[in-house]
């Protein structure tokens, strides 16, 4: 999940299509702009319950990644980033086609 993924993150992030942070992804989902919220694989257990709880109440889909806060992090240029959130369609296409095509390579070396 983690070449392709991270590129799509990354250009979102310099096209302003995401919003970068714990407190500034629950900023976009109270005010109902976060389409998609991704959270990194490390985050703390509240952190995630925060998350979690916010967006089951105001229904957006969210999705914990394989990819740590670190590495989030650097892909948006910042340091560790806990959580993520879409508020660009056009940016979950993109995303959502690098994890079916990083899927279908990993099919393809046999992992």
């Amino acid at each position: 999940m983690k070449k392709n993924t991270l590129g799509v993150i990354g250009l979102a992030a310099r096209a302003r299509g995401i919003v970068i942070g714990t407190n500034n992804v629950l900023e976009a989902v109270r005010g109902r702009k976060a389409k998609l919220v991704l959270v990194a694989s490390d985050v703390s257990d509240n952190t995630k319950k925060s998350l979690f709880d916010k967006t089951k109440y105001y229904s957006v889909d969210i999705e914990q990644i394989d990819i740590t806060a670190e590495e989030l992090g650097r892909a948006v240029g910042h340091s560790n980033t806990a959580a993520v959130a879409f508020t660009d369609a056009s940016f979950i296409k993109a995303y959502e086609k690098s994890l079916s095509s990083e899927n279908r390579s990993d099919q393809k070396r046999g992992m």
